[in-house]
């Protein structure tokens, strides 16, 4: 796969389907790397006419590491937010926000269609508020706000979460990502065990960086709630979320729409904290639809 200096780091990104069509940029979550967005997604969106550009993200898969800032001091982070402090992480949402127009610039492309999911979702949210000159729609899924009032997710989902991965042990780094992923994917579209574990063994043996999934949860908590910048997006919206997510619970989503003038929210039921094969068509349609109205407005304008 190809790498390209954006925001004065190097990203490594795929790329699908005609270079001259508007382009979807997909951004993934904590610790996840391009290859958690399903070929079949990338595919089916080029079916419909787009281009499609997934990338990992600072400090995940084979982007840029940042081996210098070192382990992220969670607990000030925490304690700072606790006593109404700023709290500082060793970068920021909106740096990742930055690398995302960064990668747009070095493409090539103006504007695109901005589809995030969990943490890429709320850099996605950013990409619209901050670079709204940069996003023709924007995807929001299995996301939220940073809103303190939006309930947490299952204390079991969330220890997952909060465990890290064994550093420098493949096999037991497998074991950690097939017991995550049963916990917090969609009860009602289970990944076959075999399947899963071919996933998460693909993705370990390609990166393995606890430390760096460290600092974007540093970054997730210190950014704070969103809700004021999202008022002032003004492009078109779906919100999409599972109504059985145990990480992000549903109530984030319905927050972010709620925050977001005009956003359409979608609720799945069946769906956790995901992206099976089996809602491929339904993540493609929300996808769609955002990028529709946007075409829409364009053509009255």
């Amino acid at each position: 796969m190809p790498q390209v200096k954006a925001n004065g780091i190097t990203l490594e990104y795929e790329s699908f389907g005609p270079e001259d069509r508007e382009t979807i940029l997909l951004i993934m979550g904590l610790g996840a790397q391009l290859t958690m967005w399903p070929v079949e997604l990338c595919d089916e969106l080029v079916s419909r006419g787009y281009r499609v550009v997934r990338y990992d993200n600072r400090d995940v898969g084979l982007s840029h590491k940042f081996d210098d800032l070192g382990m992220p001091d969670m607990m000030a982070i925490f304690g700072a937010l606790t006593t109404g402090q700023p709290a500082t992480s060793p970068y920021a949402l909106d740096d990742m926000a930055r690398d995302a127009v960064g990668l747009l610039d070095a493409l090539g492309v103006q504007r695109a269609h901005i589809v995030g999911a969990s943490m890429g979702g709320m850099i996605a949210q950013l990409v619209a508020a901050n670079h709204p000159e940069r996003a023709l729609s924007l995807t929001s899924i299995m996301s939220t706000t940073g809103n303190p009032e939006v309930p947490q997710g299952k204390p079991e989902a969330m220890a997952v979460l909060m465990t890290p991965a064994p550093e420098g042990d493949i096999p037991a780094a497998i074991e950690r990502g097939v017991l995550a992923w049963n916990t917090i994917g969609s009860p009602g579209y289970r990944t076959d065990e075999a399947t899963l574990r071919q996933w998460i063994a693909r993705d370990v043996n390609r990166s393995l960086y606890p430390v760096g999934v460290a600092r974007q949860m540093a970054a997730i908590v210190a950014n704070g709630d969103r809700r004021e910048k999202l008022k002032n997006v003004r492009i078109p919206t779906v919100v999409l979320h599972g109504v059985d997510d145990p990480l992000v619970p549903v109530e984030g989503g319905r927050d972010t729409a709620k925050s977001i003038p005009g956003a359409e929210l979608r609720e799945v039921p069946g769906m956790g904290h995901d992206c099976p094969i089996a809602l491929v068509g339904t993540f493609a349609d929300a996808i769609e639809a955002a990028a529709r109205r946007a075409a829409a407005a364009k053509a009255a304008e």
